[in-house]
């Protein structure tokens, strides 16, 4: 008697089943969405319930005009099954508008930023300021060395000093990020911030990166609160490994070379010209020395 029972409810929910399924396929997006599955009929029809809601989905995104106007359960967002080897699953697929917006900041996977200005991430050669003239020649070398490393990737880098808020870090980001988009690495650090972090757990990890990075601007350099170690231990053998191994490094600074020089002899140990020299040296090997005094973009 139980067995018979049993049976009878398996037929009925069967018939359940099989009725919920016929009246799905009225729907157009299910119908749609269930024919391009080319999977087994039993399986559809236990999932009957979840493929609606996924053709609701389907019907709003048929319907929509940009993000702001999305009206699913994850913006952006179009919850589709698949047929992955004959299982039915399903997942989150990106609507045209969050595909572009994806697209769109991809590169940005290719640059690291340690303690930069988020402006910095969005540094783009139409945006650059060209009206004032004593901004030309710096640009002009941008363009240029564009060009040359794509070309060769083994190119001097520069070091450009000038006023307080001129647009020095802007205009290599916005180099970098043109690299970027044809998947070239870089990283940009905000120098003084940088040194402060040498005793965090993940500093090692970050300046086996920082040194080894195909493209790098070191920014605000002479900015820092100088020691003697964070010269001699840090900056030194950071600048002689992209020496020896031709990376391309660039600085910013609101310093002149000559000052620079000063700034990095002079420590809380003493005075050292030596090793201030040295550095110098290497900078000097690996970037063009480049001026720009121009209009504070800040105020």
């Amino acid at each position: 008697m139980h067995n018979i029972l049993e049976n009878i409810d398996k037929n009925i929910k069967k018939i359940d089943i099989d009725k919920e399924y016929e009246e799905a396929l009225t729907n157009t997006n299910f119908k749609l969405i269930t024919s391009k599955l080319k999977i087994d009929k039993d399986i559809l029809k236990q999932n009957t319930s979840t493929i609606l809601e996924c053709a609701s989905e389907y019907e709003n995104c048929k319907n929509c005009k940009c993000l702001l106007d999305c009206k699913n359960k994850v913006e952006g967002y179009c919850y589709l099954p698949i047929n992955f080897e004959g299982n039915l699953t399903f997942t989150y697929k990106p609507c045209k508008y969050k595909e572009y917006i994806i697209n769109k900041h991809k590169y940005l996977d290719n640059i690291k930023y340690f303690n930069t200005p988020e402006y910095v991430k969005d540094a783009s050669l139409d945006k650059i300021y060209k009206t004032d003239k004593n901004r030309f020649k710096t640009i002009n070398y941008l363009m240029d060395f564009l060009d040359e490393y794509e070309a060769h990737k083994e190119c001097k880098g520069l070091y450009l000093h000038g006023n307080f808020g001129c647009g020095k870090t802007y205009l290599i980001a916005a180099i970098f990020n043109e690299l970027a988009k044809d998947n070239y690495k870089s990283c940009i650090i905000f120098w003084p911030e940088f040194l402060r972090q040498v005793f965090y757990d993940d500093f090692k990890e970050k300046y086996e990166y920082v040194k080894k990075v195909p493209l790098l601007l070191i920014d605000d350099i002479g900015a820092e609160g100088l020691t003697a170690w964070n010269r001699d231990e840090v900056l030194c053998p950071l600048l002689q490994y992209r020496m020896d191994n031709n990376l391309t490094t660039f600085f910013t600074s609101n310093l002149t070379m000559k000052e620079l020089e000063t700034h990095l002899s002079t420590s809380k140990d003493g005075v050292d010209e030596v090793k201030a020299k040295r550095i110098i040296s290497r900078i000097e090997q690996m970037t063009k020395d480049v001026e720009m005094v121009s209009k504070n973009l800040r105020k």
